[in-house]
């Protein structure tokens, strides 16, 4: 049973007493072992993808409540749906940086403070920026009305409403690419999906 209990993507509830220089488990109850990611190579490989992130935001002892939920959602949707993996790992990875403390500004222009036409996302500035504005900005990219409608509702959605959305596949990967830099600017290091084999 602690074997199982110990698998790669395994959550469960353990029972736990710190030795000398290390955890021991006692006992554990599996709730879960995300069965459909260990026989879908595909979904494996955007599982590990979102693993290595959790490992390199998180450490031992800390309070990440909010992080692990988000991570098991995460999971959740990869291993039971069929939703697009890259517009799920978007999510997670908008929805972490949140986490994280690095909330982009959705609400109106982040330089002259404007509420219409945001139809541009700055790095430089965290968040969205209007057409005047982001003239100024040149590492600010342009985005269509339904991006800005995800990435507004991903920053707002409570955790259990977090993947209930579609896009078309062009704003897809407008939302990738976004995710994808941003997370990659504010944790200071590069993250590809890597191939598992």
């Amino acid at each position: 049973m602690l074997m199982a209990a110990t698998q790669y993507l395994c959550f469960g509830e353990y029972l736990i007493y710190q030795g000398a220089s290390s955890y021991n488990i006692n006992s554990c109850e599996v709730n879960e072992v995300f069965y459909n990611l260990r026989i879908d190579i595909e979904k494996l490989q955007y599982a590990a993808h979102i693993t290595k992130i959790i490992n390199d935001v998180t450490d031992e002892n800390q309070n990440t409540y909010k992080i692990l939920q988000l991570f098991l959602n995460t999971l959740y949707v990869l291993s039971e749906t069929d939703k697009n993996m890259d517009l799920v790992i978007s999510i997670f990875k908008l929805k972490l940086m949140c986490l994280l403390g690095f909330t982009p500004i959705i609400d109106k222009c982040t330089t002259c403070k404007e509420t219409n036409n945001l139809n541009h996302f700055s790095f430089k500035d965290n968040g969205f920026k209007c057409d005047n504005c982001s003239r100024q900005d040149k590492g600010a990219i342009e985005i269509s009305e339904a991006t800005v409608n995800a990435i507004k509702y991903i920053v707002l959605a409570p955790p259990k409403k977090l993947f209930s959305f579609n896009l078309s596949e062009q704003n897809i990967k407008e939302i990738e690419l976004i995710a994808k830099i941003y997370l990659n600017e504010k944790l200071d290091k590069e993250y590809k999906l890597e191939k598992m084999f």
